[in-house]
């Protein structure tokens, strides 16, 4: 008998879902996007920039208050989320959480929001 609930969902079912509204891009196209107006926005934690190194030119912003400070409409918004139409491309270590913050920005309307696949460490060989 249901009680009325959705089914439970598994997180690799979560991530499948929001990969697949992404158009991910490679580590070693995010030069170019950068040149053409993009934002790269790191959202790892303080403890794990410094184990693994910053990246010079992204923006930082924690993941927990990711959505509040690219919400154009927001109160709590940084100069940079002007519109729905900013490229954010957003990087964590792996690929993995940056995945789910990059379809939480596009739940948001900012519909060229994705993120680096492989996060900071395919992106790091690229890195001056």
């Amino acid at each position: 008998m249901s009680d009325g609930r959705p089914a439970p969902r598994t997180i690799d079912e979560i991530l499948a879902d929001a990969r697949a509204r992404l158009e991910r891009i490679d580590a070693a196209t995010v030069p170019d996007e950068l040149a053409a107006g993009a934002i790269l926005v790191d959202i790892r934690p303080a403890a794990q920039r410094a184990e693994e190194g910053e990246v010079p030119g992204a923006l930082v912003i924690e993941r927990n208050v990711l959505e509040w400070r690219c919400d154009p409409a927001g109160d709590a918004r940084i100069p940079q989320a002007i519109d729905h139409d900013v490229r954010w491309i957003i990087l964590c270590s792996q690929g993995y959480t940056s995945s789910l913050a990059a379809a939480a920005l596009q739940d948001l309307g900012l519909h060229r929001a994705t993120d680096v696949i492989g996060g900071y460490e395919a992106l790091a060989p690229f890195l001056d």
